[in-house]
């Protein structure tokens, strides 16, 4: 449902007055068209939320995806699925060159660090890699776990191994594009919250076929959970994978519902849009990922070769937005 202009005036007055916006509301700041005068009201507005909010400071989180495998949930979206496998390579990391990467990436300026596996990796091991890998730096380092779906039992386990947080999401079309069940997505979000743990959440993968309605279901999934660093993320179109010829969403249109989601979610620390993109750095988006290791969105087992940015890359491009580290 399209907004007339001044309902878009008011909608987005309100905003800067800190009120919150309706799931509805977000759909019509959705449908604006870019480029249009509305579109830039609607990123200066969320771009003046997030300077206020968070004092120009930025951050950069590191993920290393730890193995490059294929694995039986298939995303359609992904490189390491088991029916359409589009990696050169298959590897596990061990905990010394985990290690080593993270050093370099803890002395290039982190806050927060995810460690990534396929859904498949056994969570014994993960928990035992993990717990080793914890004791190489400092608690005012956030450790996050990006993973398969898990239990109340597994959460704690994660937290006990040091763990201050999970990234897990429900994604678009959970079920459809993926051989997940979403109410396994959802029990994993529960889980999370009861063990204590933060979630990180994103609306992800985001692709042309998409509905601004789908998008913004999403978006008040993580307003739920009060989710203090959000992201989105549009869909990388891998060759080989099923939806490569679905095509990608613009720079442009990420950064509009970047600035949507940051108006509706509010979230307290941090506003993120990957992969990095300059534009969103004026929609609200203070923060950037640094990548290594196996990515879903890359055919290159080793992403830091390719698509992911390094953590000096992602502090360059903070900086140009006029972003200092927090």
């Amino acid at each position: 449902m399209k907004s007339t202009h001044t309902e878009i005036e008011q909608l987005l007055g309100l905003a800067e007055k800190d009120a919150d916006i309706s799931r509805e509301q977000a759909v019509g700041l959705l449908n604006i068209e870019n480029g249009s005068e509305e579109f830039y009201r609607l990123l200066y507005t969320a771009n003046a939320m997030s300077r206020k909010a968070y004092g120009n400071k930025g951050y950069v989180f590191a993920q290393i995806g730890i193995n490059a495998e294929p694995c039986s949930k298939n995303c359609k979206f992904c490189s390491m699925g088991a029916e359409h496998y589009a990696l050169k390579e298959r590897w596990r990391k061990s905990g010394r060159e985990i290690a080593e990467e993270l050093e370099t990436l803890l002395e290039d300026g982190i806050s927060d660090f995810f460690l990534m596996t396929t859904a498949d990796y056994p969570l014994s091991d993960f928990i035992k890699l993990s717990t080793g890998i914890k004791k190489k730096f400092s608690d005012n380092v956030r450790y996050v776990a990006n993973i398969g779906d898990f239990n109340d039992d597994t959460a704690l386990k994660l937290r006990e191994a040091g763990f201050t947080g999970a990234y897990h999401i429900n994604r678009l079309r959970e079920g459809t594009d993926t051989s997940i069940d979403p109410k396994t997505r959802l029990n994993t979000l529960e889980a999370v919250k009861k063990a204590g743990l933060e979630l990180y959440y994103c609306v992800e993968p985001i692709g042309p076929e998409h509905s601004y309605e789908e998008i913004a279901d999403e978006m008040f999934r993580a307003k739920e959970y009060n989710v203090q660093a959000m992201a989105v993320m549009r869909r990388i179109p891998v060759p080989g994978t099923p939806l490569f010829g679905m095509g990608k969403i613009s720079a442009m249109e990420l950064a509009k519902i970047a600035a949507v989601t940051r108006i509706a979610t509010k979230p307290a620390r941090s506003m993120n849009a990957h992969e990095p993109a300059q534009m969103t750095l004026l929609a609200g988006v203070n923060q950037l990922y640094a990548e290594a290791g196996a990515n879903p969105r890359d055919p290159e087992a080793n992403t830091e070769k390719n698509r992911g940015l390094s953590v000096k890359a992602a502090w360059d491009m903070l900086w140009e937005a006029g972003y200092g580290k927090a």
